[in-house]
């Protein structure tokens, strides 16, 4: 065999070798696709193994993230180097043989579904279909933007292009629907999306449930489209990739009809290669069609990495090292742009972008907090030039436009309604939360500071995509507002009840629900300041109704949010009863406070903005906040009770919601659910005779 079909073969025995091994996986796919893989990965990326984090690399995406096997395979064959978590490349392969051979294992560099910082190569995290195709838009966004500030005369320092693998299970997730049609209407040219039109599922044939004309549906969104009858035919496959790749007015779309598990005698075309090993037998005989030897395993050919290193090596090489040499000669020309540039690539924010936070004065009326964030985003976004976010088509309402006077719209110069431009801060989503979510993360995956608005009810659409920024560790913030049933008169539909608990069970995210203004304040300084290594996404529950400032001469400083919970309000000794709540619930706590401290009575409020932060500080803070000796406690929150019994203990009071809302003014509400003056009087003279 040739050369190209050596190494094809190679990738698929490699493919079905590390699933044998593991006894499972997907290998169907891998052995289908490899033909495309080898032709997009050697012959056309533009990416430098041994610099993997080289800023104008192309990237590719994995949406299907079962045939992980196949990227694997990828990886180790491209020779790409190993990073460290703090983004560090060292001088040695990514991913061994024996890395190969721990495939699906615990600790293994090689997981069942690809994982961003576990494993160099991997542009982001994928396993939940459409997933990875929602992302790739964001990195396509982030690299149109990243183009129009940055590229100067003579200086193309971003020109990538994103490549996309997918496959009939993602284009029946409704989310690639979303990205799709965001992707059409910004006339992102930049995006490549290969889809392995296999029609097979778990389940079968894919006609039993999607008969969708797909080329049509993405024209309908403004796509190119491009048919390819033949994966193995690598050469019309490459044609149509430079064809895609040169349309630079929209998206492509490269449908590229494979037969999964190919080469396999008995399982090739059925879903029985989809989800489970071949077995030894099937192993033996597919490798004998293929030509390979029939007793190795995890077996390279000679000559395989070699024209790898001859193909993608050299040409990345000689891509990044010209880079360089550009980058070099833009510092002496754009000192302050190149400056961003680094900024960008070592997570670093620019000095001064705190400056202009407000402080806001006391005041018993004060402000809905979805309004002080507002007045908080704009102040740090006017000074870091690379923060850019969006809200889905809710943004008036969240207070999440930036306003500043060259904040711009992110559209494409083409828009017909005029003045777009790909460097505007100010994405519009449309009502489009599921891939909101998602692009948010390619944005931030690419270096950009970002952030994503809606109302926390419609959280709900982004459970999935708001998880894997969890795992992946990006530092995205979340503005939620309505965030209560403070939402009134819109009713149970739209006011949140148990998203709060779903947060804070998911590991990783910081949910912070901010008592006043000034707690607004420091959530921000708290999620914009975080150490990018370290790095949680953060969400912010913003109240929609107006929040009490509390006079911070008289209690206790703001700062205090960034321990998680702290006492705002105290008796000046031990108290007998602790009132600890969450945001719009801290002002009411409060008056219920002043009112025990006349009669008398010794009290503490407490503001529990993150349980999350809170759970982090040393037990010796924990028990001063919350002396575990002082069980008289009532718990405020116009949300699910569930965790709550954490702080308030076992003879404790939580006031909190056990149904869903209702719909009527606020004030209604919070008399007909229980959150008055007087009900949580009662609760703590109630506590206080225990």
């Amino acid at each position: 065999m040739n050369i190209d079909e050596l190494c094809i073969n190679t990738i698929r025995g490699l493919a079905i070798d590390q699933v044998q091994a593991a006894n499972s996986g997907h290998p169907g796919t891998p052995m289908g696709l490899a033909p495309a893989a080898y032709a997009l990965w050697n012959n056309v990326l533009n990416y430098d193994p041994a610099n993997p984090l080289w800023p104008a690399r192309d990237r590719f995406v994995l949406s299907g993230g079962h045939a992980s096997a196949l990227l694997y395979s990828m990886i180790h064959l491209a020779g790409i180097h190993d990073v460290t978590h703090d983004g560090k490349v060292e001088q040695k392969p990514a991913l061994t043989l024996q890395d190969l051979e721990q495939f699906r294992q615990f600790n293994s560099k090689t997981p069942g579904h690809p994982e961003y910082r576990h494993t160099a190569g991997v542009e982001t995290t994928t396993g939940p279909l459409g997933q990875g195709l929602a992302t790739s838009v964001g990195m396509a966004i982030a690299q149109k933007w990243l183009a129009s500030r940055y590229n100067q005369q003579g200086f193309p320092l971003f020109d990538y292009h994103i490549y996309t693998f997918c496959g009939d299970g993602d284009l029946m997730e409704g989310i690639s629907y979303e990205a799709a049609s965001v992707a059409g209407h910004l006339k992102l040219g930049n995006l490549v999306w290969v889809y392995d039109r296999n029609r097979i599922s778990i389940e079968g044939n894919i006609n039993i449930a999607f008969t969708d004309d797909v080329a049509k549906r993405f024209k309908a969104q403004g796509w190119h489209i491009h048919e390819v009858k033949d994966a193995n035919n690598i050469a019309d496959f490459q044609a149509k990739l430079n064809e895609a790749r040169q349309a630079s007015d929209a998206p492509s779309l490269v449908i590229l009809d494979s037969i999964i598990g190919y080469g396999s005698p008995n399982k090739a075309g059925t879903h029985g290669v989809h989800g489970e090993p071949l077995g030894p037998d099937e192993v033996k005989a597919t490798k004998k069609v293929y030509g390979m030897p029939e007793d190795k395993t995890f077996y390279v050919a000679d000559g395989v990495k070699e024209h790898f290193a001859a193909g993608i090596g050299k040409r990345g090489a000689e891509a990044s090292q010209k880079w360089n040499a550009l980058f070099a000669e833009y510092k002496t020309k754009h000192p302050e742009l190149a400056q961003e540039i680094e900024d960008i690539i070592h997570h670093r924010l620019p000095k001064g972008w705190d400056k202009d936070i407000p402080v806001f004065e006391a005041d018993p009326k004060g402000v809905a907090s979805r309004a002080s964030s507002g007045k908080v985003l704009n102040a740090i976004a006017k000074n870091i030039p690379w923060m850019v976010g969006g809200s889905a088509d809710l943004a008036p309402s969240n207070k999440s436009w930036l306003e500043f006077a060259d904040a711009g719209v992110f559209q494409s110069p083409d828009y017909p309604e005029g003045n777009g431009t790909f460097c505007g801060r100010n994405i519009h989503y449309g009502v489009r939360e599921h891939a909101m979510g998602a692009i948010a993360n390619g944005i931030a995956l690419s270096g950009l500071r970002t952030y994503a608005a809606g109302f926390f009810i419609f959280s709900d659409y982004m459970k999935n995509p708001v998880r894997l920024a969890s795992i992946m560790g990006l530092p995205i913030v979340y503005v939620f507002t309505h965030d209560s049933i403070g939402v009134g008169e819109d009713g149970p539909t739209h006011q949140p009840i148990e998203q709060l608990a779903h947060f804070r069970a998911t590991p990783g995210i910081r949910t912070i629900r901010p008592a006043d203004a000034n707690e607004v304040v420091e959530a921000w300084k708290l999620a914009m300041g975080q150490d990018y290594n370290h790095a949680h996404p953060v969400i912010l529950a913003l109240s929609r109704q107006n929040l009490p400032t509390i006079d911070r001469s008289k209690y206790a400083s703001a700062a205090g949010l960034h321990k998680g919970g702290y006492v705002v309000a105290c008796c000046g000794e031990l108290p007998e009863v602790i009132l600890i709540a969450s945001g719009s619930e801290v002002g009411l706590a409060m008056e219920a406070y002043e009112v025990l401290i006349k009669e008398g009575q010794k009290a503490r409020v407490v503001s529990m903005p993150s349980w999350e932060i809170f759970e982090e500080q040393p037990k010796s803070y924990r028990d001063e906040v919350l002396p575990p000796h002082i069980t008289g406690r009532v718990a405020i929150e116009q949300a699910s009770p569930i965790g709550w019994d954490r702080y308030a203990g076992p003879t404790g009071t939580i006031i909190a919601m056990r149904s869903f809302g209702a719909s009527a003014p606020y004030d209604k509400l919070r008399e007909h659910f229980g959150f008055t003056l007087e009900n949580v009087l009662a609760a703590a003279k109630e506590q206080l005779k225990k």
